[in-house]
């Protein structure tokens, strides 16, 4: 009985040996981590509530190669109760520029910049540092390319 309990703890010593071997060679190559990296999480933007303040002066600038929308855009801004005197359009000096944008100064321009690109159909708003010395509470829309219709395929006959 004495040889049998011998056998027993060495056949249970052999497996421990092995297991624990295996499991070092695993970690040795790397293909069990005991500290894995954690899973990063993605933070929800904040949402800001737009705030339509027609105080700001607006500046629409159109960067594309179609005439005439920076007084379309113009139009929509004097209608959603802006005075004419706040509201200014013009040429960007491109005509290349991709999606629609309301740029703002500081961050409590934000939601006056949210309610400008709801009022102008929806566009991209993004604070720019470049507008410090620009009239202090002013709001500037460059119309991009997103804004010009695609011509349809001349038909075939």
């Amino acid at each position: 009985m004495r040889a049998g309990v011998v056998v027993l703890w060495a056949a249970a010593a052999t497996l421990v040996l092995v297991a624990a071997g295996v499991f070092g060679t695993l970690i040795a190559s790397g293909r069990i981590d005991l500290t894995p990296a954690a899973t990063p999480t993605a933070t929800p933007e904040p949402t800001v509530t737009p705030v339509l303040d027609t105080s700001y002066s607006v500046l629409v600038l159109n960067a594309t190669p179609v005439e005439g929308l920076s007084g379309q855009i113009a139009d929509k801004i004097l209608a959603a109760g802006w005075s004419q005197s706040n509201v200014l359009s013009g040429g960007a000096g491109s005509n290349d520029f991709r999606t629609t944008t309301v740029y703002y100064l500081h961050p409590e321009d934000e939601a006056a910049a949210a309610a400008l690109a709801q009022v102008i159909g929806g566009a991209d708003i993004v604070e720019n540092a470049d507008l410090e010395g620009a009239v202090e509470k002013q709001l500037r829309v460059v119309i991009g390319l997103d804004r010009v219709a695609t011509p349809s395929p001349a038909p075939s006959s």
